[in-house]
């Protein structure tokens, strides 16, 4: 292998990105608006659920009751309903997702018997905010039982401290304020390296076959492992112009704490952009159209990291099957990298397992792509 060849195919496949308009779109755009689209538009924080409420009882209690809903960051209240037709109504145009009922009796039985009943009615059509509003609204109940309880207590002169003799003092490790976006966009970096390396490395080979330039190509002394590496050390230096791009935005923009060193950053998304830009790669060397290679390439790279790389889904709630399958997704690695170093601030020890692995993956990506290549016009 001569350098000298590969500083030709560099140099040519450089001028080809500074000269192709649509190149440098997906280089420097795609990045930012993927960044701010995913930053701002995907949250796992649900507050200020629309909230109706039916008092049929009307009470001093039952009103202290709502006023604890209302004043709750988690839900916001739309109003109170006249009968049981309006909440429905309520539920089913979408103006509230959760309704809360209070009997007529309410107030009697809490003072009689101690405990009052309240119902809940849920729009379930979104299984996740339910379920979350549910819990939000049984907090919100066992802090007013609560209250009454003490209440209770200290008209019959009994000590306070009987109350809670057991207390849970909760302290959350590495996303103190359990802000969603700390979660979601180190998953994002991940998305946008993949999509980038992949769609512009695509391009490659399928663009010469495209224009007719594979003739020109193939008789020159270039060899295939030289012609691959001329071909994509120009996008990889794009490709980490991009992460850093990515890595202030995630920091300084979006606030998310990064805990990690930047050598460790620089080296494992190194190794992530190598196993995409191969991938891209033997796909432009496979499809010999750029709208179909581009098209494959994003299948490849991704759907698999947008879904089983445990950016959108947890990996260990998935059935067995798709778990197993998660093993040969690159980006399942990098995003336990990313998360180790922005929100842990992980040491190497900790990331060696997933970092061998990818290791492992870059490895035999390049062995692919290297032979994938043959100067033969079939």
């Amino acid at each position: 292998m001569r350098w000298r060849r590969v500083k030709a195919i560099l140099v040519k496949e450089s001028l080809q990105i500074v000269r192709d308009p649509r190149s440098l779109v997906i280089a420097l755009l795609i990045p930012l608006l993927q960044m701010f689209l995913l930053g701002y538009g995907i949250s796992l924080d649900v507050k200020q659920i629309p909230l109706c409420a039916y008092d049929r009882e009307g009470s001093q209690a039952s009103q202290d009751l709502l006023q604890r809903f209302a004043a709750s960051p988690y839900f916001a209240l739309q109003g109170q309903a006249a009968d049981y037709a309006e909440v429905g109504r309520n539920l089913d145009n979408g103006r509230c997702r959760l309704a809360i009922v209070i009997p007529a009796d309410f107030s009697r039985t809490l003072n009689d018997a101690g405990q009052g009943v309240v119902q809940a009615l849920l729009d379930a059509t979104d299984t996740n905010t339910a379920s979350l509003a549910a819990g939000y609204a049984g907090a919100v109940v066992a802090s007013y039982s609560s209250a009454v309880q003490l209440k209770s207590i200290e008209r019959r002169g009994g000590s306070v401290q009987t109350l809670t003799p057991v207390e849970v003092r909760a302290r959350v490790w590495f996303n103190e304020d359990l802000v969603s976006r700390n979660f979601i966009i180190p998953g994002v970096v991940a998305l946008v390296m993949a999509i980038v390396g992949a769609q512009l490395s695509s391009l490659t080979i399928a663009r010469e076959w495209e224009r007719g330039t594979m003739e020109l190509l193939i008789s020159t002394p270039v060899k295939p492992l030289e012609l691959m590496l001329g071909k994509l050390l120009p996008y990889f230096v794009v490709g980490m112009i991009d992460a850093c791009i990515c890595l202030a935005l995630a920091v300084f923009w979006f606030q998310v704490p990064f805990r990690g060193t930047l050598p460790a950053m620089a080296f494992t998304t190194g190794l992530f952009l190598t196993v995409v830009l191969c991938i891209g790669y033997y796909v432009s060397v496979s499809i010999r159209s750029q709208v179909g290679a581009s098209q494959v390439a994003l299948l490849l790279t991704m759907l698999p990291t947008t879904l089983l790389s445990g950016f959108s889904f947890p990996i260990d709630q998935m059935p067995p099957a798709v778990q197993t399958v998660t093993y040969l997704v690159s980006g399942r690695y990098y995003v336990t990298i990313l998360k180790g170093l922005f929100l842990k601030g992980a040491p190497w020890t900790e990331l060696l397992l997933p970092i061998l692995c990818l290791t492992l993956y870059a490895l035999v990506m390049i062995l692919l792509a290297a032979r994938a290549f043959r100067k033969t016009l079939d």
